[in-house]
């Protein structure tokens, strides 16, 4: 629970908002960004991350709402976000800035099970940007990302990598 910086109530935070609200004093606060670009909500999630398994967080990346692992720096995104949040983060960030190396073809052989539903995501390039292998779970909508995998799609150019 967080206390209002202005007069000390309980923060609460609003819905799909990315900000805490007072109901006494009716200051807005907006906590700050990480290293990561993600404000943490101070509130754990009842899903727990793929690879670490400790509690995800509320969080938000350019005004849109994500669970995020402190431990790993993963970010879980529903599927319905995920474009518009890249549009965003491209916008922010420059755009296209970098050729980034494909990552190791192990990667594609890593079975995470999906926070939600508990089924085997499926693994696979990024069919856009960014030369990154990510874990989706299609009946749930959800995408999962390693801790800097967001930042290299934003910042790379268009490539789809070579099966073989």
């Amino acid at each position: 629970m967080m206390n209002c910086p202005n007069c000390g109530a309980p923060l609460k935070l609003k819905g799909r908002m990315d900000s805490f609200a007072c109901d006494y004093c009716r200051s807005v606060y907006f906590p700050e960004e990480n290293e990561d670009g993600v404000r943490l909500l101070a509130e754990n999630s009842s899903l727990l991350c793929p690879v670490c398994a400790v509690p995800l967080m509320h969080a938000s990346i350019e005004h849109h709402r994500i669970r995020y692992c402190t431990r790993c720096r993963g970010t879980l995104i529903q599927m319905a976000a995920f474009l518009v949040l890249m549009d965003d983060l491209r916008n922010r960030h420059g755009g296209f800035a970098a050729i980034v190396p494909p990552p190791e073809t192990s990667e594609l052989k890593r079975r995470l099970r999906c926070p939600h539903c508990g089924r085997t995501m499926d693994t696979h390039y990024y069919a856009g940007s960014g030369n990154v292998v990510m874990d989706t779970c299609s009946p749930c909508e959800l995408n999962w990302f390693d801790a800097g995998e967001l930042l290299k799609i934003v910042r790379s150019t268009d490539h789809v990598p070579l099966e073989g």
